[in-house]
């Protein structure tokens, strides 16, 4: 909604409902199960792969699979450093404002405001580079961990969860990036 570029106003409407409507709020806690359960399934993955082989093979060989479906730890702990930031940034004070004191703070100001340190840009850039390698190893992965590949959908799993891990990722950078550069007043 940053993007219609109307100094706020449809942001700040729909962020008005997504922290107001109850469908949406409780939708939100089941996220956060969601994200706790899936960080703590990869830890527990983690730690199966590393007892599984405890000492490296005698003869280096090149690896299977790609770079980034092995680097899932690491990715995954990008992203949670991320989301941790994100959360302390808008999730948290929003939240507290809300309880405190019954009304939502201006996020469309607080997003100028953080989204003024490059350093902060870049930190959102990098979690949402780290956030297109785990979800282009995530999203087939997924299906094929449900059963749910078969040959004849394969090519439109792997068409979808591309442009996923391309889209998604992408418009999150650009709104602080577009925010840092003015491209949004």
């Amino acid at each position: 909604m940053i993007f219609l570029n109307d100094q706020g106003v449809t942001f700040t409407h729909w962020g008005h409902f997504m922290g107001t409507n109850p469908i949406i709020r409780t939708l939100e806690i089941g996220l956060i199960i969601g994200f706790l359960a899936h960080i703590v399934q990869g830890l527990l993955l983690w730690r199966a792969n590393h007892a599984a082989r405890p000492v490296k093979y005698g003869v280096a060989k090149k690896p299977a699979g790609t770079w980034y479906s092995r680097s899932m730890g690491l990715l995954g702990t990008l992203l949670l450093l991320f989301l941790i930031l994100h959360t302390v940034h808008f999730w948290i004070p929003n939240r507290a404002n809300q309880f405190i004191h019954g009304e939502e703070l201006p996020l469309y100001q607080m997003m100028f405001e953080i989204f003024s340190n490059p350093w902060i840009v870049l930190i959102y850039v990098v979690g949402c580079i780290s956030l297109f390698w785990h979800l282009l190893h995530g999203f087939a992965s997924a299906f094929q961990s449900l059963g749910l590949n078969h040959q004849k959908y394969n090519g439109i799993i792997s068409f979808v969860g591309i442009a996923f891990s391309v889209i998604v990722p992408l418009i999150f950078s650009l709104m602080p990036i577009a925010i840092y550069f003015e491209w949004i007043n």
